[in-house]
């Protein structure tokens, strides 16, 4: 009998590429091209055509386990299940509703992630929710929402990337971090445009561009105003659009002008020359993007960076244009669609604010609850987890790994390891997990179906390709039996679907309104981007009862276009000014440390890390650094180096390369044990977005004796 394949997307990056699973005679997964994916168009990275091997029993989890005198053992799920109730419920009792924490993840499918939020305001009645997203890309977000009164990670489709002039790319490494997107700006420069890339190391993406620009890490900040700083004294600020469509203008002018390029230059250590001759190929084309990755967003000032690089756009008319734009690459899966239904400490489903009234009686009436009922916003994720033990006593946790993938991880697991109580439900014992007093094992993207929201905006439906194993139950399974062991028997589905139609109604009317988007839309029209009321004329009814009627709006591909989402229309210019990073070197740690990813692995690397081809092409951490750092150090290629930060000491082997600066080293964060790279890095905070400083951080470097 012939099985046919079913078309669905990768369960890693925001891309969400396309691609059709096969199921094979002897019980593995096939992967297949899926051409009619616009993001992708077929092509996939080594972890998109080994993502099967993560479904096989022989790495994942099938069996729920609890600990039994210090260790994890098999159990069934009615026991598992029922010493998570006992957990929380004991914590609650004894310590009030605040005590116990919920902790999500940004490859959570939006049906997932708006549960969540949903269990944890309704159910446990805490405030104290958040999820690794805020790891990836809040202060983009934060600063999108402060300039254009909405976030979106690109307000336009990637296919608009080839045919605009220039692209400034800051901080994104996306050859490795996303390899299918390159040919977007591939193409980009096969029509004549241009590429600049921002960043500490000549990385794959680096050696693509026209230009590179390698600024000290944390330095994105003054990087952006000097470049401002030459737009206004080279007369190339387009006034007409700045006085139509924006305000502030004169505030961010006057504190670009303090960052005049020879400043810049002795901060950056990019030189002048290069300075302007950013300036010359960002402003001569008609049109021009700016985008930002963790670089510049991953710091305790990244709110302002982001807006700076923001501020540049809108001096010379690159937003709300067609061809023209800020965006941001969003990093995780479903990161975009997980940061707009509920899982975040301060948010409602739809983007709405957890602290608007408005907001509040909407989504309870949706609910069925008292608006006072439910909790205010709770902690960010870093503080979260640093209250673990502490103010909070219980934690469940789903979809994430922050013993490996916090910063100051060594701290972090300390805490983890305080809790009264720790559930957690993944697909493969992580570290995390391993802490753990209850594991429950779920089913993963191949094995369910749901919706995820790419860099793009554009919603998506995964497929149910497989069978999931004996043993294995859905999130949303977890959480209905939960909740009614909890005493609330009613509001949480099991059907994905049906889950989907409630966020709908949540979301009508908020700013990232789904509630013109069906299932049978989705598969339809291979996606469809948010906001897409179900009203194309006045938006749709925030009533409760409302009825919505899909079909209607066409999605909005392209945001901002005739305004933007702020009261007047208007974007906003923040004025911002460099400032140092939270921690600079000095004579006991005098070399600065930046972090990221490579292209074999994925965040904690929880999943790849099982698949064997994966860690043949990554086997493990190393230390990158320059030949004289590495002279002056004494250190060879291979040799062990010690990394010692004021929060601790990884130890990995030496790569020697003129790609990187020489005054800074680079890890990559994929891996726990003694070369996990978060052990150093500093949780130093944003204090708008509360994104802690991963990108840099002071350290010293030491030998290691065999």
């Amino acid at each position: 009998m012939q099985i046919s394949a079913t078309p669905t997307h990768c369960p890693y990056c925001a891309l969400q590429c396309g691609m059709n699973l096969t199921p094979a005679p002897d019980g593995t997964v096939e992967v297949s091209e899926r051409a009619d994916f616009p993001v992708n168009r077929g092509a996939l990275c080594g972890k998109g055509r080994t993502a099967p091997a993560v479904l096989s029993s022989r790495v994942r989890l099938t069996s729920p386990l609890v600990r039994s005198a210090g260790t994890l053992v098999p159990a069934t799920w009615d026991e598992a299940l029922g010493r998570v109730a006992e957990g929380l419920h004991r914590t609650r009792t004894e310590h009030g509703p605040d005590a116990v924490g919920v902790f999500g993840g940004g490859g959570l499918t939006n049906e997932k992630a708006y549960t969540l939020g949903k269990f944890a305001r309704v159910v446990l009645g805490t405030s104290q929710i958040d999820y690794n997203g805020r790891f990836c890309m809040s202060s983009a977000a934060a600063a999108g929402t402060k300039a254009f009164g909405l976030d979106r990670g690109l307000p336009f489709p990637l296919e608009d990337i080839p045919r605009t002039g220039c692209v400034i790319l800051v901080g994104s490494n996306l050859a490795e971090t996303m390899p299918p997107s390159l040919r977007f700006f591939n193409e980009l420069k096969e029509n004549g445009g241009t590429l600049i890339v921002v960043d500490p190391r000549r990385t794959k993406t680096a050696e693509q561009a026209d230009l590179h620009l390698a600024p000290r890490p944390g330095t994105d900040l003054a990087l952006a105003l000097g470049l401002l700083h030459l737009v206004v004294a080279e007369g190339r600020v387009d006034e007409a659009y700045v006085q139509e469509r924006t305000a502030g203008w004169e505030d961010a002018r006057a504190a670009a002008m303090a960052h005049w390029p020879e400043y810049v230059e002795r901060i950056t250590g990019v030189s002048v020359p290069q300075l302007r001759q950013a300036v010359r190929l960002f402003c001569e084309p008609e049109n021009a993007m700016v985008l930002t990755a963790r670089g510049p967003e991953q710091q305790s000032k990244g709110t302002d960076t982001v807006g700076a690089w923001i501020n540049l756009c809108l001096a010379t008319g690159r937003a709300g244009r067609p061809l023209s734009g800020y965006g941001c690459l969003t990093g995780q899966g479903n990161g975009q669609g997980g940061r707009e239904h509920g899982q975040k400490a301060d948010q409602l489903p739809g983007y709405r604010k957890l602290d608007d009234p408005a907001a509040r009686r909407h989504v309870a009436a949706v609910w069925g609850v008292d608006p006072d009922s439910l909790p205010g916003p709770g902690r960010s994720a870093y503080e979260l987890l640093d209250a673990l033990g502490t103010d909070i006593r219980s934690l469940l946790l789903m979809g994430s790994n922050p013993v490996v993938s916090a910063p100051r991880a060594a701290h972090v697991e300390e805490r983890v390891k305080s809790l009264d109580f720790l559930a957690v439900c993944d697909v493969v014992l992580s570290e995390t997990a391993a802490l753990a007093d209850v594991v429950l094992p779920v089913t993963q993207w191949a094995e369910e179906t749901g919706t995820t929201t790419n860099l793009e905006g554009r919603v998506l439906l995964r497929r149910r390709a497989i069978t999931p194993p004996d043993g294995v139950r859905s999130d949303l399974e977890v959480m209905h039996e939960l909740a009614d062991r909890l005493g609330v028997e009613k509001g949480f589905p099991t059907d994905p679907e049906e889950v989907f139609e409630e966020l709908r109604r949540a979301s009508a009317g908020g700013p990232a309104d789904y509630s013109g988007i069906t299932y049978r839309r989705l598969a339809e029209e291979n996606g469809v981007f948010w906001p897409c009321p179900a009203d194309p004329e006045d938006g749709a009814d925030t009533s409760a009862a409302q009825e919505v009627s899909a079909d209607a709006h066409p999605g909005t591909p392209r945001l901002f276009l005739d305004r933007f989402a702020t009261p007047d229309g208007r974007a906003r210019f923040v004025p911002v000014s460099h400032r140092a990073s939270a921690e600079e070197p000095d004579d006991e740690y005098p070399v600065l440390l930046t972090t990221g990813r490579v292209v074999a692995q994925y965040q904690s690397g929880a999943q790849t890390r099982r698949v064997d081809e994966l860690n043949a092409a990554a086997p493990g951490p190393f230390v990158e650094l320059h030949p004289r750092l590495a002279a002056r150090l004494g250190a060879a290629e291979g040799d062990p180096v010690a990394v010692v930060s004021r929060r601790g000491r990884a130890v990995a082997p030496a790569r020697i390369t003129t790609s990187i600066r020489p005054d800074t080293v680079f890890m990559p964060f994929h891996w726990p044990g003694e070369g996990r790279a978060n052990t150093l890095t500093n949780p130093a905070l944003d204090p708008t977005s509360r994104m802690p400083e991963f990108k840099t951080c002071a350290v010293r470097l030491e030998t290691v004796q065999p």
